[in-house]
């Protein structure tokens, strides 16, 4: 056996991570806007306009030689006047507050509500186009009720009529390779053909005193994960190879990747997968490095950290590189009956949909389209990735999503109402620009208060239909999934060519409890309103149909469910 040879790399101290200012390796780039015009980028703050009329009643108008002490020389029934105005005020704040209205806040979009038919025109003064510009109006009324559904059919049909699967306009390997040098300076050309999954060995340099995971990100910013990486660090020096006098370690990307979608039945797949013993997968289940870690991402709102470099992915895939190692040891040394079979998995359910950095970090955009998106570089490196998707009916994931994610005031009405904004929201983005550029736009994203983007998996799988072959990709079914585990887990055994299981096993892995069902407390809250599920059902229609010719089975148009 000959390290470092077969596909290996030397990093130099140059390809080191540096963090710099914005997150990215390279000259600073200035975060650019999607379809959002330059000036909206402040906040502008309202108060209705009954509030401000009850605080001017109640503004005190003293002239200048009044002291405060002048006021409680007033009546005996003047201050308990005052004093009731006050606690009115303090009341009426305090009802918009916990009520979440929106209209003492609102911050500046470039997607326009389009009002309902009936709706109030726009102030005074204003043309309506100037109201558009100004102030983004809420969805008039009261949405709860069934008098504005022939409003929302009214947007469907809008949504509908603008609704054009293009294709996409894929970026050349030098383009990819401009984005991310460091990427392509670590992560080799050719891997060792004696692995299943795509591995390389790379020297290692550093002294048997030093810690090698000193600087993973993901042992830094995260708690929870220091346990894991005190269990990485303590198997780490047993497993290095050794040439002229050299140190060598094995390194691995997953030769699988179960893509999404979320709340699809993702974590109940993950779980009964790793039981098979020839699956090994991260040591952390969602790293989200292709889609958020390595753009610096752990929460958009909370803005961008360091960039997480790719050698601190790779860590997370240690555990199993050590298991593969000793088994093209056994190869080397004679015994091929030794040789590891295992196969790397990853599971992180954003990468199929996720794309919400590319605003931060591509330059180059069509039309507001992303020039990049996540499967191009995981092409680039891995032509061969076996991709894994588990979907269910959208409008079920979208509710789902929303019990999960949700932190307060949850129920049947307030997901209508969210639906019914995310509507307009996602209708008014249509009105001006493509759809795959208001299916990746990250300002749309984060302004819709639930992510009815998720659900359109048309749009998504067409783009990764894009750079990998049919083949490559397993397209499966929660619902078929829960009614029939066996049969679902075979399928995905054939799909990675892992080997059969005895009957224990097999029936230890299908006889266990579903994962990450939902909770009690999200159970207590009942179903959707019926008119939120029709509502929905004819906005994911479209994108259904065209999920199920693509995948020419009628099933994924869950027209029964």
């Amino acid at each position: 056996m000959r390290p470092g040879i077969d596909g290996g790399i030397q990093v130099s101290p140059d390809d080191t991570h540096q963090p710099l200012l914005g997150g990215r390796a390279g000259p600073p780039h200035v975060p650019q806007e999607g379809p959002a015009r330059p000036g909206d980028t402040g906040a502008a703050s309202r108060v209705d306009g009954k509030l401000m009329n009850l605080l001017a009643v109640l503004e005190g108008r003293p002239d200048g030689s009044e002291s405060w002490g002048g006021c409680w020389r007033l009546g005996k029934g003047r201050r308990c006047s005052l004093a009731f105005g006050l606690v009115i005020m303090t009341l009426v704040m305090a009802s918009y507050i916990l009520s979440g209205a929106r209209q003492e806040l609102l911050l500046a979009s470039p997607f326009r509500y389009r009002a309902f038919p009936g709706s109030p025109g726009p102030p005074d003064g204003e043309s309506p186009s100037d109201a558009q510009e100004l102030h983004p109006q809420p969805p008039a009324g009261n949405l709860s009720s069934a008098k504005d559904a022939p409003g929302l059919r009214s947007v469907i049909d809008s949504i509908a009529a603008r609704i054009e699967f293009t294709a996409r306009q894929l970026p050349g390997t030098d383009d990819l390779r401009r984005q991310e040098p460091h990427m392509f300076a670590v992560i080799p050309r050719k891997f060792l053909p004696s692995s299943r999954s795509p591995c390389w060995y790379e020297e290692f340099t550093g002294r048997n005193t030093s810690d090698p995971y000193l600087t993973n990100s993901y042992a830094l910013y995260s708690k929870r994960f220091r346990a894991t990486f005190d269990a990485l660090r303590k198997a780490f020096w047993g497993h290095l190879a050794h040439a002229a006098g050299r140190h060598y370690r094995l390194r691995c990307l997953p030769r699988f990747y179960i893509v999404g979608q979320p709340k699809c039945g993702t974590t109940d797949l993950y779980d009964r997968l790793r039981l098979h013993p020839e699956v090994k997968f991260s040591a952390i289940k969602e790293p989200h490095w292709w889609t958020r870690k390595r753009f610096g991402i752990v929460r958009l709102r909370d803005g961008l950290r360091d960039r997480y470099p790719v050698e601190d992915y790779l860590d997370l895939f240690d555990l199993a590189a050590h298991q593969i190692h000793r088994g093209l040891q056994a190869g080397a040394a004679g015994d091929p009956g030794r040789r590891s079979r295992i196969v790397i998995g990853e599971a992180s359910a954003s990468t199929m949909w996720d794309n919400n950095a590319w605003t931060f970090f591509y330059d180059n955009s069509t039309d507001g389209e992303p020039p990049f998106l996540t499967q191009d570089f995981i092409h680039a490196f891995q032509p061969d990735a076996r991709l894994i998707v588990m979907l269910r009916d959208p409008v079920e994931r979208l509710y789902s999503d929303y019990l999960y994610f949700a932190s307060s005031n949850k129920s049947a009405e307030d997901f209508h109402e969210k639906v019914t904004e995310a509507l307009q929201l996602f209708e008014s983005c249509l009105l001006d620009y493509s759809l795959r550029a208001c299916v990746y736009n990250n300002s749309l994203n984060n302004a819709m208060p639930v992510r009815l983007q998720v659900g359109l998996y048309a749009v998504y799988l067409l783009d990764w239909l894009a750079v990998f072959h049919r083949e490559q990709l397993l397209v499966l079914r929660l619902e078929d999934h829960a009614s029939d585990v066996k049969s679902t887990m075979r399928r995905v055994f054939q799909f990675l060519s892992l080997g059969p299981l005895s009957e224990k096993q097999e029936a230890l892995m299908t006889r266990s409890p579903a994962s990450n069902a939902r909770r009690p407390e999200d159970r207590s809250l009942g179903p959707m309103w019926p008119l939120t599920q029709r509502l929905l059902r004819d906005f994911y229609g479209p994108f259904n149909a065209r999920l199920a010719q693509v995948l020419a089975d009628e099933a994924f148009a869950w027209r029964k469910t």
